[in-house]
């Protein structure tokens, strides 16, 4: 049975083309888990909507105590890494995660920067070898194939790989830099674009998504209980 972690990091608590100023981000989050479900009745999803319930941001003695070895621990060091702690044991037990997230600013949600911020945790999701230096990280989540599928919506276009707004788009590398820190390598990248042009440019966009993220639902669950996809999907649902 394979387990899905699905977070929705938009401002926007609707869905576009149902609901005023909706969301694309989660339309597509939701359509992607409902297809996997459709395809695979038996495995479990896990939802956070962080864009609506934000994580706390990490504080100065969230860094202490993080910082601290958990048999050096006092009582409110573990209280205050319960939160961290419950966003990370999700993140372990799942094989496939969903993040859906609008581009904000040219960066990501600050919802999702939160979440990052939690979850990238020294002795469990990340360790330091100092044998192993200049690069003494070893990323602790590489311990078994673990997918992530970054479903993003974006108001511009031209802000894809190649585009003429590419180098002002810090969020999917955003999120691949800190995955990969991490040990989740195998990242997919599925956009919309054009939301502020609108019209026949964005409904273009939206139909592209829609048929990648479903070939992607059915090449991931084709593959993923055999042999790990050996190359990250990476297209685009640019407007032209």
């Amino acid at each position: 049975m394979t387990h899905l972690l699905h977070l929705d990091a938009s401002a926007r608590p609707g869905f576009a083309g149902k609901d005023e100023h909706g969301s694309h981000s989660r339309n597509l989050t939701h359509r992607f888990v409902s297809q996997w479900l459709a395809r695979r009745a038996q495995d479990s999803v896990t939802y956070r909507d962080i864009g609506q319930n934000p994580p706390s941001y990490i504080s100065h003695d969230w860094i202490a105590s993080s910082f601290t070895p958990e048999e050096r621990r006092e009582p409110w060091m573990t209280e205050t890494l319960a939160e961290s702690d419950r966003l990370v044991d999700e993140l372990i037990a799942a094989d496939v995660l969903v993040i859906g997230t609008p581009l904000y600013n040219f960066g990501m949600p600050a919802a999702l920067k939160a979440w990052i911020d939690l979850i990238v945790r020294p002795g469990r999701t990340v360790d330091v070898d100092e044998t192993k230096l200049p690069e003494p990280y070893v990323p602790l989540l590489a311990d078994r194939p673990r997918h992530a599928v970054i479903l993003s919506a974006r108001g511009g276009i031209g802000f894809g790989p190649g585009g003429e707004m590419a180098h002002m788009n810090h969020l999917e590398p955003n999120l691949v830099t800190a995955l990969n820190f991490i040990g989740i390598t195998r990242i997919h990248l599925i956009a919309i674009e054009g939301q502020e042009t609108g019209g026949d440019v964005l409904a273009a966009s939206v139909a592209e998504a829609l048929h990648q993220m479903d070939v992607l639902v059915a090449e991931l669950q084709g593959t993923l209980d055999a042999t790990p996809l050996s190359q990250p999907y990476e297209r685009q649902a640019e407007a032209c």
